[in-house]
């Protein structure tokens, strides 16, 4: 009965570790992952790369514990031990370089400190790798025919692995508690994206010199961005501001400004600290906005408008008493 079960604990631990690697490795194909764990030890411009190197390197080994076989399999098995084993060092070192940086095994997800629990899950899975050694079936096969004796081990391993990670609790936590817009963090990239799906962009992208942004800045729940432009032969800012969170249909406001005198030539939207007059469907799309403003000849910058929250050699800025958050009022786009 005992090699039974001994040999059920060493063969669970190919595809319990092939679902390991291949959950690490999504988790640090994410953005956010760059600056945690051993990446915190390498200079800012190599972050990045290292991360995903890491992750196709933890990928490819997760491929090759499901499916290969012979040499190469044994070779994916003492890699996979060698990596684990690694990682315990240089965890330690990151422990000791950044006491507060997490581990970065699963990316953004893994921001505890890392302590004596993600230490022994690195060491214990180190060992878990060399067990497999010498092993005839693969992860894949052991996998697609498993036995009673299988599903015990593996219920057992989690739940010690379970006690082992903190990433749970992080998880747990991210579920159950609703984060503030204002505090919640949105990449650039995602911003961008939202932006240029919208109808405000699709308006005033003709009016643009440049595809990139001369300047970003974030404030409360909204991000901004400033495009350099030219309208009917002046040199204009296109200034958007895009929100953070919120439903996917929440409108993109902007205002375009003439560069020399600062006065707003046109808006789409409005953010305040005013309640909506009215619900979004009774406001004109953006078209139509700004086509009321040139025909109204509206050149100054009303109260609310984007033009108090701009910055820049103007010495435009938004006040010392403006509230952390402000709301949106104008077209949904």
């Amino acid at each position: 009965m005992f090699p039974e079960v001994l040999e059920a604990v060493r063969e669970v631990q190919l595809p319990l570790l092939a679902a390991l690697l291949l959950l690490g490795a999504a988790a640090k194909a994410s953005p956010r992952a760059a600056g945690t764990g051993v990446a915190v030890l390498l200079p800012e411009r190599l972050r990045r790369p290292a991360t995903l190197a890491t992750c196709l390197l933890e990928a490819a080994l997760a491929v090759a514990l499901l499916t290969a076989t012979g040499a190469l399999g044994e070779a994916a098995r003492l890699f996979t031990a060698l990596m684990f084993a690694v990682s315990v060092v240089l965890l330690l070192v990151a422990r000791r370089r950044d006491p507060e940086a997490g581990c970065g095994c699963f990316g953004g997800l893994s921001q505890a400190p890392i302590g004596w629990r993600t230490l022994a899950r690195a060491s214990l899975l180190a060992v878990a790798a060399l067990a497999t050694v010498g092993l005839a079936p693969t992860g894949w096969q052991v996998a697609a025919d498993p036995t009673p004796v299988h599903g015990a081990v593996l219920g057992v391993q989690l739940l010690l692995l379970a006690l082992l990670s903190p990433e749970l609790r992080e998880a747990a936590a991210r579920v159950t508690t609703s984060e503030p817009c204002a505090l919640r963090e949105v990449s650039e990239r995602s911003t961008t994206r939202r932006l240029r799906r919208s109808e405000v962009w699709r308006t005033n992208a003709k009016l643009m010199l440049r595809s990139e942004p001369e300047e970003t800045w974030r404030h409360g729940c909204w991000r901004f961005l400033r495009y350099d432009g030219l309208r009917h032969g002046h040199r204009v800012d296109v200034v958007y501001a895009v929100r953070i969170g919120g439903p996917r249909r929440t409108g993109v406001r902007a205002v375009l400004m003439d560069r020399e005198g600062g006065t707003v030539i046109a808006s789409f939207g409005a953010v305040t600290t005013l309640d909506l007059q009215g619900p979004p469907r009774r406001l004109p799309p953006p078209r139509e906005a700004a086509r009321r403003d040139e025909t109204d000849g509206r050149g100054a910058a009303r109260p609310g408008t984007l033009a108090k929250a701009l910055p820049g050699e103007s010495g435009r800025g938004l006040p010392d008493d403006a509230p952390d958050d402000v709301r949106a009022s104008g077209p949904a786009v």
